[in-house]
């Protein structure tokens, strides 16, 4: 199946401003969560048209799904 995006919203640090980003994989969601984490920005929300509003364990989890699925890309 097509990947399905997921969108990230954050804040940057003590920033008032929502801003959001996308990734195409819950991998690839994962590895934008852990950088804006670096960067002291507040995970706001995650979402997928798919799955609506996850957390990050959720997404953990959609990840190794993910990687199960698709042989040879780990």
């Amino acid at each position: 199946g097509l990947p399905m995006p997921y969108t990230i919203g954050f804040s940057e640090r003590n920033g008032r401003q929502l801003l959001s980003t996308e990734a195409l994989t819950a991998n690839q969601a994962l590895i934008v969560i852990e950088n804006l984490q670096k960067a002291a920005s507040e995970i706001i929300f995650i979402r997928s048209p798919q799955e609506g509003d996850i957390g990050i364990e959720m997404l953990r989890i959609l990840a190794k799904e993910e990687a199960e699925e698709m042989p040879g890309t780990s």
